[in-house]
């Protein structure tokens, strides 16, 4: 079985547990971690998760971060700043990447309040590898887990290792009380 089949199966396993409604928002957060080299393989295979989440009689819905930061660069309120940006990337500074997250979490944050059956239902959020260097998951998470009915569902491409997740293997990492799922073939703990 590949890793992202066996990551499924263990994602499979938390949708068909009970989902306890009295917990935090940051315990409604499920962190799927896999190797940042199955990207590609994952997106190809999204819909075998929709299917898992289905299959456990739950809803799912999924946005993708991939164009977010051209989207927000290109936007109305950027237009005249992109064009310095491309001149000089440099140029980006941290009032502008606050906006970029406000951006982020405006849309984690209405998809979240979209939700037909928000407690019945997942978010599955993929794409976040685009926003790396702009913004950081660790970040975001805290301002839109209060918005959590259901279940947020992080694709994250890293590692996560002794309670700690580092998105693209490429930063120091942070603890999080979201629940990881991962690849290996351990017994999953919803």
């Amino acid at each position: 079985m590949n890793r992202i089949d066996l990551l499924k199966k263990n994602y499979q396993r938390f949708c068909e547990t009970s989902w306890d409604r009295n917990v935090s928002g940051a315990q409604r957060v499920w962190l799927a971690v896999y190797d940042k080299e199955d990207e590609r393989k994952l997106r190809l295979r999204l819909g075998m998760f929709e299917e898992a989440t289905h299959h456990s009689n739950n809803k799912w819905k999924s946005i993708d971060l991939t164009d977010a930061f051209a989207n927000w660069m290109c936007g109305p309120d950027n237009s005249d700043y992109a064009e310095s940006y491309f001149e000089s990337p440099d140029s980006l500074d941290n009032a502008k990447l606050g906006e970029f997250m406000q951006s982020v979490v405006v849309c984690i944050r209405s998809a979240l309040a979209e939700l037909p059956d928000p407690d019945k239902t997942v978010l599955a959020v993929y794409g976040i590898a685009s926003v790396f260097g702009f913004l950081k998951i660790s970040e975001i998470l805290p301002l839109v887990e209060g918005d959590v009915k259901g279940r947020l569902l992080i694709f994250f491409p890293g590692v996560y290792e002794q309670n700690n997740y580092r998105l693209l293997d490429a930063r120091d990492g942070w603890n999080y009380l979201a629940y990881p799922i991962t690849a290996s073939d351990v017994e999953a703990r919803p």
